[in-house]
């Protein structure tokens, strides 16, 4: 019975030239062959047919000559030298001719420099210091670096290693706490570069990477993937991110993105295509416009972004953009931050609100935007504030203040220090201006510590109403009452027939009340008392033309969702002033 070490090495050496040595062993695979039996015609067998015409002469088996190992006492670290530590038996034989090799059976032992190869049988090129190596291969350096393998190929001039796995068992890198298996493995020991071509994993404390290709630098811990790249974590923190290509570390357990990746966590959703990723941390560091989606909906982008996702707290520098999908608002800076836990975000430097849930957009900006969550014991409500120079721009409506803010519950913006609102050619201007909506389309807005309204006819001339409490409602966005309490003074031009102006009526009360038919002036009411008077324009003073709190501010509004960001000399100025209720009183 042939012995079964020597029929698995005759088995590995027919395999034909898959190895880095394959093919020298093609001589040696035909010799074998023969020795263990081929077809009886060609092998000479007494019970095989003959020829009438020829016999063939029997065929002589090479004779073996068996050698005594011996330990070689050169230096062990020769540069480039592989020793035959040991082996059980070494032979030869005499059909070799120019193909010199020894084959080694039992317990064989190779070394270079640190680094030790074990096997159960091998063949060896003891002249380039090359061999193949067969069964329970295994090598190792030192205490930290192991491969495990069926089958070994070694080449000593390239200082090649491939490791083969027999189909039912993979090779198996071991080095400290990370693993990395395949069916074939290269390991190129010369750069202490291990690579795979055809699939396999690499896993260590952290995480576990497959890929179709796959690069490892047991020195360095650092390692490269490509094609069909997933990496996922081994604890609780539930992580997917799939690539073509990744770089990654097995010290640090960063991983460096290079080409578009998606990262899939429990709270977020991350695109990128250039940025680093602690997997142990859990945070991202991105570039080129890379981009976060929350499990709340909202994104997060910019030209650099960080993240955590532990705590849900993103920052973006450059262009940021953040989107609230249930607010139906973007906010953008040129920084920014946000907090999902807390429901909360920041922005400065050209920060600008878009507010699209109705048809025109409202763009809104303010030198800092911040919104959050104002909780208290029985609730919470989310603000939104902009502060100072704020300006807002809206196809049917603009203005500008030194702060405003939104609250959510009530549904009410208040607009503080100098509120101005433009639609149209109507002026509203005073204290405070608080507008409250109803699902985002203005009901009703009040001034409710002093108002002023004006509006523009042609020329020099202009409608004006003032008080001290004014209440404007609202039907479909449209003025369709308005009612003014206390000290109410009134400027008018009544329109005639011809559509041309003859005469200015000027008149005070305690109350007025005016109805509007979209957003046009229908019937005006005042009461208890009246006083006024009634002038033909032809013997009118200008003196009379406007009222003494009357300013008409077109030089400050805003023309469109970019000039918001211009700030002009005027509204500085005015910013400066007293309110308009304290000119007020300081005048009468």
């Amino acid at each position: 019975m042939q012995d079964p070490k020597s029929d698995r090495m005759l088995r590995e050496t027919d395999r034909g030239s898959r190895g880095c040595n394959g093919w020298r062993r093609g001589r040696w695979a035909v010799a074998c062959l023969m020795a263990l039996g081929v077809p009886a015609i060609l092998s000479g067998h007494p019970d095989a047919p003959k020829s009438p015409a020829t016999e063939l002469p029997p065929v002589n088996p090479p004779k073996r000559y068996e050698i005594k190992p011996t330990v070689p006492s050169t230096d062990r670290h020769t540069p480039g030298k592989v020793f035959l530590e040991r082996a059980d038996r070494l032979w030869t034989d005499d059909s070799r001719d120019s193909i010199a090799y020894q084959r080694l059976v039992g317990n064989v032992q190779f070394r270079k420099d640190d680094m030790f190869m074990y096997c159960d049988s091998a063949h060896f090129y003891d002249q380039e210091g090359s061999f193949d190596a067969f069964g329970n291969v295994r090598m190792e350096q030192g205490d930290t670096l192991f491969v495990y393998a069926d089958e070994l190929n070694y080449n000593n001039p390239e200082e090649m290693a491939v490791f083969y796995g027999n189909g039912v068992e993979e090779v198996r890198l071991i080095n400290k706490e990370v693993q990395l298996t395949t069916d074939v493995f290269n390991y190129d020991l010369g750069q202490d570069l291990g690579y795979y071509t055809n699939g396999g994993t690499l896993a260590d404390t952290a995480n576990v990477l497959t890929s179709v290709y796959g690069e490892y630098s047991p020195a360095t811990k650092d390692a490269q993937f490509r094609l069909d790249v997933v990496l996922k974590d081994k604890g609780e923190r539930d992580f997917t991110l799939t690539t073509e290509e990744l770089l990654y570390n097995t010290d640090n357990h960063i991983a460096r993105i290079v080409k578009p990746s998606v990262i899939v966590t429990d709270s977020a959703t991350v695109y990128s295509s250039n940025g680093m990723y602690n997997t142990e941390a859990d945070t991202t560091r991105l570039y080129d416009r890379s981009l976060i989606k929350t499990r709340r909906g909202n994104t997060l982008t910019g030209d650099t972004l960080f993240y955590d996702q532990t705590t849900g707290f993103g920052e973006a520098w450059g262009n940021m953009i953040l989107t609230d999908s249930a607010r139906q608002s973007a906010l953008e800076g040129g920084y920014g931050c946000y907090f999902e836990k807390e429901d909360s975000s920041f922005a400065t430097i050209r920060a600008r609100l878009l507010e699209y849930s109705r048809k025109d957009t409202l763009y809104l900006h303010g030198d800092t935007i911040r919104t959050y969550v104002q909780r208290s014991d029985s609730d919470s409500t989310h603000i939104m504030t902009a502060y100072p120079r704020v300006r807002f721009w809206r196809v049917d409506l603009q203005g500008l203040c030194d702060s405003l803010s939104v609250v959510e519950r009530d549904s009410l913006m208040y607009m503080h220090r100098h509120p101005i609102v433009w639609s149209g050619e109507r002026q509203v201007f005073g204290n405070v201006i608080q507008v409250h909506f109803n699902d985002s389309t203005v009901d009703w807005a009040k001034l409710p510590e002093f108002g002023f309204v004006a509006e523009h006819i042609g020329d020099e001339f202009y409608n004006q109403l003032t008080g001290r409490e004014m209440l404007a409602q609202f039907v479909d966005g449209s003025l369709s009452q308005l009612d003014v309490s206390g000290n109410v003074e009134n400027i008018m031009l009544p329109q005639e027939n011809d559509s041309t102006y003859n005469k200015i009526i000027s008149s005070t009360s305690s109350y007025l009340t005016a109805h509007f038919n979209d957003s046009t002036l229908q019937k005006l009411t005042m009461w208890p008392d009246v006083d006024g008077t009634v002038t033909p324009l032809y013997l009118a003073k200008k003196s009379i033309y406007y009222l003494p709190q009357f300013k008409w501010y077109e030089a400050l509004r805003p023309k469109d969702k970019d000039d918001i960001f211009n700030v002009p000399p005027e509204m500085e100025a005015l910013l400066k002033e007293p309110d308009p209720g304290v000119r007020r009183r300081r005048v009468n």
